[in-house]
């Protein structure tokens, strides 16, 4: 398990590629276009000819191309023979959780065991302990590659053998994370309406958000349960923190697609009659 192939040379395939390196890995690379192989190529990586040949130089193959349909290109030509059987092969594309079940049992159809991942982590953020990988898939593979991902990121979650819980995961982050961004982005502009620095506001941010988290552990929980019935932060009073946002947006003449956005849920939510209910019961309108 000391050697290692990597297939796929963007900017993330080569910070893969280096991370490995580093932890003493024999490291197999390839890529359609060879030249980007140059640089990791001087840093110790060998290159090979084709996919079937860096597949074949390694126990263990690690995919990162643009997305699953790249891969299946790569792999699955009638140009390219790779022997796969008896290897493992981990998937770090982007990718739906049933793309992640079509693949497993494609790999499985080779022979071959399957590990689905996805990495929550920038290029120079891989090796560092701040990186985070998701994985799901065979729980045999798993163990045999655990130490071989930990070199690429401090923190990497097994989330089971069912394999589209990786993917599955890395959206619901996603989710959360692009909401997040919506949120901050609207905030920016309040900030510049009342001619306050969008900058401290973000440090601020990052200096409260385990609160924040702590937050969110909260609402998941109770969303788990079901149990909406005794509030800390109701409907109710979230809206009016929505109607604010709307009489904010409205005075300093400025967009406010955000806070239409979730006034919409919100009044659905009064709608139905969960006004008096945690803040998450807005999830039942979602449902």
């Amino acid at each position: 398990m000391n050697s290692v192939s990597v297939i796929g040379l963007g900017s993330m395939g080569v910070a893969i590629a280096q991370s490995l390196l580093q932890s003493g890995y024999r490291v197999t690379v390839w890529n359609r276009t060879s030249e980007k192989a140059e640089l990791i190529v001087k840093a110790g990586a060998v290159l090979a000819p084709n996919a079937a040949a860096a597949i074949s130089a390694s126990a263990v193959s690690i995919i990162c191309v643009s997305d699953y349909a790249a891969s299946y290109d790569i792999l699955d030509t009638d140009e390219v023979k790779v022997d796969m059987a008896g290897r493992i092969l981990i998937q770090l594309s982007t990718g739906s959780p049933q793309q992640a079940r079509d693949y497993e049992a494609w790999t499985q159809k080779h022979h071959a065991e399957y590990i689905d991942g996805a990495i929550v982590a920038s290029p120079t953020q891989m090796g560092q302990p701040e990186a985070t990988i998701f994985s799901s898939g065979s729980p045999a593979a798993f163990q045999k590659c655990e130490p071989l991902l930990k070199s690429l990121a401090g923190n990497v979650l097994y989330l089971g053998g069912q394999v589209s819980a990786a993917s599955t995961t890395d959206l619901a982050f996603l989710s959360y994370l692009f909401g997040s961004y919506l949120g901050f982005f609207h905030a920016a502009r309040i900030l510049e309406s009342d001619d306050l620095r969008v900058d401290t506001f973000g440090a601020m941010i990052a200096q409260i958000s385990p609160v924040i988290g702590g937050v969110i552990k909260y609402e998941s929980e109770l969303i788990q349960s079901g149990a909406y019935d005794k509030p800390q932060s109701s409907v109710n009073m979230s809206m009016v923190t929505v109607d604010l946002l709307m009489e904010q947006a409205r005075e300093a003449g400025m967009n406010n697609e955000f806070p239409v956005f979730a006034q919409g849920l919100f009044k659905k939510a009064l709608d139905a009659g969960y006004g008096e209910e945690e803040v998450c019961a807005l999830i039942k309108v979602m449902r």
